[in-house]
This record gives C-alpha cells, structure tokens and sequence, in this order.
C-alpha cells in the first residue's frame, strides 16, 4: 500500500488510505485516496508535488502532475454541502490543473501546510478561492525554520529504505506535535533523538564529502551559493604563528560624570576617540545608554551642538508620522488589494507577539511597548518598502526600543542599525555568505587544527553560527548583556568586524571540550546551540580583544585577513616617526588603544578585581 514518486532526488512518500471503486459501467473511476506526506517541502527547497492516480486493474497510475508553488496563483475549493471535498490548483499561467478529491477528509489539513509555505487569502470575490502570495515567505520562513529536527533527518532520508523511512515518518509526526511558538527559537538545533535515528549504520559513510556539505547548505539557506573555490589562501595562512594572546581586562562603565566632562558648553563631544575607547573598554552605564546610542548607531551626529540635535529631532518627527500616517490610512478595501503590505502586517503581527514577553518592558496583554514594537516595524516598511520587514527584525529593534522609550527615537536608531544589518535580510544572503567565509578565514588563522577538526566532522563551513551573525548574538545572550555588547560593537573598535572576533572567542573557549569529547556533527551542533544564555558576556569581550591584538602585531598577517579587519599596510618613509618596524608598514589601528582607559578591571577570566588599577590617562588627541 505505499507509492513514491521522486524530483531531483527528493523523496515524496505516499500512504495509501482506502480504496474507491468504479461502476460496472466506468471501472476507470476508481481512485486511489492518498495522505501526502510532504517531508521535503521546505520553504527553500520551493516545491511540492502531488501525486493523483486513477488505478487500473494492474494497480499501475494512469497520470500525474508535479507544480512548484512559485508558480501556484490560486486554490479553489468546493462549495460548501458537497458529500466530499475538493480542491483546483490554478497556475500562474492560467492552467488549472484537475481537481484533487478527498473523499476521506482532510482537505483542509492539506491548506493548513501550505500556508507555511505560502500566503493565502480569500479572494475578495469568492471566498470559496484562495489567492496565492508568497512575496518574501521563502526568506522568511527559512530563518524560522532552518536546522529544524525534521529537516535534518531528511537530509538522509533519500539513502533509506521505505521501510525504514515510515521509521522517520514517525519520528517526525512525534517532533510536529510541538510545533514552534517562537521565531528563530531553533536555529541550529539538533537533537540525537532525530538524527541518529537517520545516520547510516556504516560508520565509513557517515562522512560527508565537502560537495555534498555545500549542496546541504545551499538548500538550507537561500542564495546561500557555496563556491568552495572562494575560500581564501588556507595554505598560506596556516604558516603563520601569531604568538601567545596578550592579557586583557575591562573596567567599569561609562559614568554620567565621564560623559559629561567631555561636552562643551554648546553640547559638542570634545574627544570622540576617547569616548569611543572608554565605552568600548567598559560599555555604559544604563542611564546614559538613552543618550550614547543615539551617537553611536549615527542618529545624532558626533559634533553637533544641543541645539542642532533638537531641530534634528523636530525634522525626524515630522518625517517619521509622515510615514506612520500612510499604512495607518490604508482602508480594509485597499489592504485587500496590496498583498505585500498585509503580508508584511501578517509577520509582524506574528512575531511582535512573541519577542522578548518575558522582558517586563514587554510582557502581559495590550502591552504600550508591543503596540510600539509592531507600529515601528510597519513604518520601516514605509521607510524600506522594498526589504519590509523579515522575520529577526523585531529582535533588532526590541533592545532598541526599551532603552529609548520613545517611539521616534527608537525608529531612526532602527534604521541606522540596519542600515548596518540590511545585507543579512536581503533574500540573496550575500551578507551573511561573505560572513560565514570571512569568519572560516580568520579562525583557520587563528587555530588551523580546530578548524581541521571542524572540516573532519563536516562542519567546516560554520553554519552552527549563522544565527550569531543573523541577528548578532541576540539570541545567545541575556538581554542586559546584549545591552553591552551591542554598545561595545557599535564603537566599530578595535578593528573592522569585531563580531567575527567575538565568534573566534566563543570558538575558541569550546574547542576544547568539543575535540577532548570527539564531538560529531551532531553533538557539536547540539553543543553550540545550548551555550544559549550560558556565555559570559565580559569574558567574551576580553578575549575577542585578545584575539584583535594578537592578529593586528602579527607582522606577517595575511592580505585576506588584513581586508577582513580593515588594517592597511602602508610604506612608512624614512622621515616618518610613527614606526621604526624594520619591515616599514604601520597598521591603521594603533595600540595605544589598549592603554587608555582606567578604574577598576574585569580581568580576562571573568572576575571582577577591586585592587587591580589601570593607569590614570589623559584626553587623546581627536584623529
């Protein structure tokens, strides 16, 4: 009782339910009633196939039609009374293909899972008509669901028997009983419950070759093309020896007092370096944050005055309910007819409900700051109509938000933020691919035989870490420690992609356990994905600055991972007094850096020593 039908390697698995029979008169009538299991369904995977037979005597089907949902216009459903249901898949070329029956039911259950797939809504004409968008649904729905139990079990299910893949079917119905409630909540996310289940029982073969580990990838995560050619020189860069980490410790945030004695009488900051250096070293303390950020995300420019920030202020008010008037004036009649703008409200809806409820800011029913969380988000999609919103935007703007308490303010330090994040939500990816391989690059430099370890254990390409860029550590941190890491980030110190540095950090304190205990591709996903709220955020930050200082006195860095962090070489000429390296080059980022700050220290394991001082400094000169 079993048909499978098979597209470009993926398996669709059929279970025959119950079978109709003809007349005497017309025994080609007779059908076979299916339930379709659409295990390789995924958003980005982009299609679905049906199989509808007519059985003749010998069993074998007489037809059959496969359609990609990017070509689905429009579902029409049965009126409502019939003895049985039914549903007409018409495509967008205007082919409507026959009706599928369900004379057992279930028809519904069926829209129930494409709708994980694509937008439906009735048409205004007919209700008894679904129109189909699926306008940034692909996108979307792959940050939601990408590394889910399911898929990963999938991924072997085509080297199966059918025996053993009713096996996994199981497994999955069992997974799909609890289905996710928070967006990104399982990113990366892998369980020895479902994936050994799917391993094969050689374990010669459980090896993975690279091709098939970036044809995995790229069916992961959209436009996410992996070019293995593109990696960047390894040879040369395992050579190189960069000498032992130095000592880092932080100090104490950012006082009031601080903040305030570096401001003219007119408001100006007098030494922007040495903010920028004192809040990198320590963060903020909460109180100023309100102030800071706006100068740190770009909202208010470093020089201007009190007075220039207020009419500033004024300006970006008056710009910024321009744009909320206009979705708040789109009447139901014009919703109706703008399928981009209400699928753009349908995610936001979505997701504004479940975005840090646990935060008091944002907890219990007809909460003030949800209803500004979802009122922002609709108005950047005014602002940026052709991104709109993707599903990770609202945990970008929730820390935002909070510490601004202010509806206004929080938009424009939103879109200065993405503006810095736009490339990780465009539905290429190439931000978040020129990331992935940026961040091989300096690992490898940092420690080639962790990441051969990686590579033997097929995860090389380190997509374990693909949340941690997405949404940077949003979801690997408590929500005060985002606070300051964010605000560390955001002094774009010492180097050019200091978030990279901070996953070599995090990196780099696992390797130990995860090679001391073998761990597999399973366990190490497994293991990567629990460090979530276990990690702490001051030693994190020590030894990611260890890191950059380690590689920036390395004086054979290579060119790639100079690009990387944005350090120049450049000739120094003979009457030049900013460096007497015989090798005659400087790098942009001086190490002065490291002795500026003062006050009390958080050293690079962690803990916080009261004895410990840090020399006094006087006010850099501005660059």
């Amino acid at each position: 009782g079993t048909a499978s039908g098979e597209q470009s390697g993926r398996l669709i698995i059929l279970e025959v339910c119950r079978r109709w029979g003809g007349t005497k008169r017309n025994p080609e009538r007779a059908v076979t009633v299916v339930t379709v299991y659409i295990l390789l369904s995924e958003p980005m995977l982009g299609f679905v196939s049906w199989v509808y037979a007519t059985t003749h005597a010998n069993g074998e089907s007489k037809w059959s039609f496969l359609f990609s949902l990017t070509d689905l216009k429009s579902i029409k459903r049965n009126k409502e009374g019939m003895g049985w249901s039914y549903l007409v898949f018409c495509l967008k070329d205007d082919v409507k293909l026959p009706a599928l029956h369900f004379h057992h039911g279930d028809s519904k259950l069926l829209i129930k899972c494409l709708e994980k797939h694509v937008v439906l809504n009735e048409s205004p004409q007919d209700k008894r008509i679904l129109l189909v968008n699926s306008q940034n649904k692909s996108l979307s729905q792959s940050f939601e669901n990408l590394f889910d139990e399911s898929s990963y079990g999938l991924l072997q299910i085509e080297k199966l028997g059918v025996r053993k893949t009713f096996c996994a079917i199981n497994y999955w119905k069992k997974l799909k009983k609890d289905p996710y409630t928070v967006t990104m909540g399982r990113f990366s996310k892998v369980t020895n419950y479902i994936f050994d289940s799917f391993r094969l029982s050689d374990p010669s073969s459980q090896r993975r070759p690279p091709s098939e580990m970036a044809d995995f990838l790229n069916d992961a995560i959209p436009g996410l093309k992996i070019n293995q050619q593109e990696e960047p020189g390894f040879e040369v860069i395992t050579r190189i020896d960069l000498g032992k980490q130095p000592e880092v410790s932080r100090r104490e945030p950012v006082s009031a007092e601080e903040w305030a004695k570096n401001m003219d009488s007119e408001g100006r900051i007098l030494n922007v370096d040495y903010i920028k250096q004192l809040i990198f070293k320590g963060g903020l303390c909460h109180t100023l944050r309100k102030e800071a950020w706006k100068f740190l995300l770009g909202y208010f420019p470093w020089n201007s005055t009190k007075e220039e920030r207020a009419n500033l202020q004024k300006r970006k008010t008056d710009e910024y309910f321009r744009m909320k008037l206009q979705w708040k004036s789109v009447s139901e009649e014009q919703e109706k007819r703008n399928s981009r703008l209400r699928d753009y409200r349908s995610l936001i809806e979505k997701d504004v409900n479940r975005t840090d409820r646990t935060n008091k800011f944002y907890e219990g029913e007809d909460n003030p700051g949800l209803i500004l969380l979802h009122d922002i988000l609709m108005t950047y999609c005014m602002y940026d109509f052709d991104l709109g919103y993707v599903q990770g935007m609202s945990d970008l703007l929730s820390p935002l938000l909070y510490v601004m308490e202010n509806e206004v303010d929080a938009f424009w330090c939103f879109v200065s933020y993405m503006d810095q994040m736009h490339q990780n939500f465009e539905e290429q990816m190439q931000g978040m691919k020129t990331q992935l391989i940026q961040l091989s690059t300096l690992l490898r430099l940092l420690d080639s035989g962790f990441c051969s370890y990686l590579e033997s254990q097929d995860s090389g390409y380190l997509y374990f870490c693909f949340r941690w860029l997405l949404i940077r550590f949003k979801r690997e941190f408590s929500f005060q420690d985002i606070l300051r890491l964010w605000e560390v980030m955001w002094t774009e110190l010492p180097c050019q992609n200091f978030h990279l540095l901070l996953c070599c950090a995090i990196l780099e304190s696992e390797k130990q356990q995860i090679m001391d205990k073998h761990y597999g591709f399973n366990e190490i996903l497994k293991h990567i994905n629990e460090l979530s709220m276990k990690i702490d955020v001051e030693y994190i930050l020590c030894k990611a600055e260890a890191i950059s200082m380690q590689m920036m006195n390395c004086k054979e860095l290579p060119q790639a991972v100079s690009e990387i962090l944005g350090i120049e070489s450049s000739s120094v000429t003979p009457d030049s007094d900013t460096g007497e390296d015989e090798s005659g080059a400087v790098l942009s980022c001086p190490t002065s850096l490291y002795q500026s700050v003062s006050t009390p220290v958080i050293a690079a394991n962690g803990t916080r020593d009261s004895t410990q001082q840090m020399s006094e400094t006087q006010s850099l000169t501005p660059a």
